[in-house]
């Protein structure tokens, strides 16, 4: 089918068009490159070395012999979506093509506004687009399962029924998101509901977990391909940051106490789930979620793996607990429902000491690409700076 992937030159968006062109999909992406526009802003860079998206699609073409269509252009731009839209007339569009970052949206005012502005009016133009020009498709949106937050209940996917002074009925779950990153994905999951009921659209609001590996088959396949490898303690997950600690020598850091506990996805898995998705795309009308994650892991088991890990690698790493610059609860009941993309086939794979080993020696070879300095807590979500 056609397939358009947003966000497609980011961490999860670049290997999910490669995975889908290798399947047989045609495929276009839309950026507007802005992702390696922030790495220049907080004064880092990706472990790996990555290659201009022009570069990378002439590789895949030449590896591959398919040909992925590049649109450049902003979703916040709606002209350029309508325009896209009307252009490659899409059976399935992927949306990766947000700000990603919990903590980049709690810096101050302008990123906290920049954020929801970008993910939100993004969303609707998408939305406004697929409409007019192609109502018959599939909108694959991914979301967050920072959505839900850390319930003292089961977390369901996406709907719960409730029963309130004798009455019964089917709603949305409760959520409560923690930052303003979390806001927008809740916004957009509103917004695609309420496009649902009054449209008839068809979506599927994927909740993914933390995302942990870097590579797929595609990916590593040639180095100009490779995929991002973020770190640092803005766009980088507890993982990778910890193995980017214990490469360089330097402690390990834990928030707290380390019983955040979350859902966790390898990479190879979230390029599959979207294809499942798309092939088994949702009804006129359906607000379909699936919380896209594979098992749950606390920051402290994390941190635990990776020194046991790099310690039987020879290396010396030690772990240390800062003061948490986030405000959650560190001590809380977390069990989710995942089991919808498992019955439509998907088969996880899971964290392992040999993942964590292979992570560990991609960033011991980059060890030169690392920016200690990134490492340090840089933002406090107790602090509501102007600018």
């Amino acid at each position: 089918m056609r397939i358009l992937v947003a966000g497609g030159d980011g961490f999860c968006g670049w290997p999910t068009a490669l995975y889908l062109s290798s399947r047989g999909h045609e495929v276009a992406i839309a950026d507007n490159l802005m992702r390696r526009e922030w790495d220049r802003e907080l004064g880092t860079e990706p472990l790996k070395e990555i290659s201009s998206l022009e570069d990378r699609l002439a590789r895949w073409k030449e590896v591959s012999g398919r040909e992925i269509k590049d649109y450049r252009g902003d979703l916040c731009d709606a002209d350029f979506v309508f325009e896209m839209m009307d252009d490659f007339k899409p059976e399935a569009f992927v949306h990766f093509a947000e700000q990603r970052s919990a903590p980049y949206s709690m810096i101050d005012r302008a990123h906290a506004v920049f954020t929801q502005q970008n993910n939100v009016v993004g969303n609707l133009n998408v939305m406004y687009a697929i409409q007019e020009v192609v109502p018959e498709c599939h909108l694959i949106k991914l979301g967050t399962m920072g959505e839900y937050g850390t319930p003292n209940i089961d977390i369901e996917e996406g709907w719960i029924e409730i029963e309130h002074k004798g009455r019964k009925d089917r709603m949305l779950y409760p959520k409560m998101p923690g930052s303003f990153y979390h806001l927008s994905k809740v916004h957009d999951s509103a917004n695609l509901e309420f496009g649902c009921r009054i449209w008839g659209m068809r979506v599927t609001d994927l909740n993914q977990g933390v995302v942990y590996n870097v590579e797929t088959d595609e990916t590593a396949s040639d180095p100009v391909l490779a995929n991002r490898y973020d770190y640092d303690g803005v766009f980088g997950t507890a993982l990778n940051r910890f193995i980017a600690q214990a490469a360089n020598g330097n402690q390990i850091t834990v928030y707290g106490t380390g019983g955040q506990t979350r859902g966790f996805i390898d990479i190879r898995d979230t390029v599959r789930c979207i294809e499942i998705a798309a092939e088994n795309p949702a009804e006129r009308g359906d607000f379909r979620v699936f919380n896209q994650f594979t098992e749950q892991w606390s920051v402290l088991e994390l941190a635990q793996l990776v020194v046991k890990v790099a310690t039987e690698m020879g290396l010396e790493p030690k772990m240390v607990n800062l003061p948490n610059p986030r405000v959650e609860k560190e001590s809380h009941y977390y069990k989710a429902a995942n089991t919808r993309l498992i019955d439509l086939g998907l088969k996880p794979h899971l964290l392992t000491e040999e993942t964590v080993e292979s992570l560990l020696s991609a960033a011991i070879e980059n060890r030169d690409r690392i920016h200690p300095e990134t490492f340090d807590p840089q933002v406090n979500w107790r602090s509501a700076r102007y600018r």
